[in-house]
């Protein structure tokens, strides 16, 4: 019975701690770390160094599965509010900051997917 009693409080913690863990980052937090990028992903030209600091910032901190699901829906509501975003510029935004994001950052990337 006290095993039984252990295993319950087990999973009773996982269920506790796991949704905190894949919320730790926000999306206000993601627009944050970005903002600085809108321009170029408007017009192209010159990529801010402070856009790549805030894309390999946040690319650290999305050190989990449910955060980086997370993340790439944060990314893809942006994408639909922020006018006159170039598709190019933004799906090559990582490989121009020298980042590598486990998932094309597209708004027809299937989040769920995304590990």
């Amino acid at each position: 019975m006290a095993s039984l009693k252990l295993v319950c409080a087990l999973v009773l913690c996982m269920l506790v701690v796991e949704p905190m863990a894949t919320s730790a980052i926000s999306c206000a937090n993601v627009a944050g770390m970005l903002s600085s990028c809108i321009k170029y992903l408007r017009n192209g030209g010159s990529l801010p160094s402070n856009c790549c600091a805030g894309l390999k910032s946040l690319n650290t901190q999305a050190r989990n599965k449910g955060i980086r699901q997370a993340v790439c829906r944060c990314l893809q509501n942006a994408a639909k509010t922020i006018t006159g975003l170039k598709t190019n510029l933004v799906e090559g935004l990582p490989r121009r900051c020298g980042v590598k994001i486990p998932y094309k950052i597209s708004t027809s990337t299937n989040c769920n997917r995304v590990k």
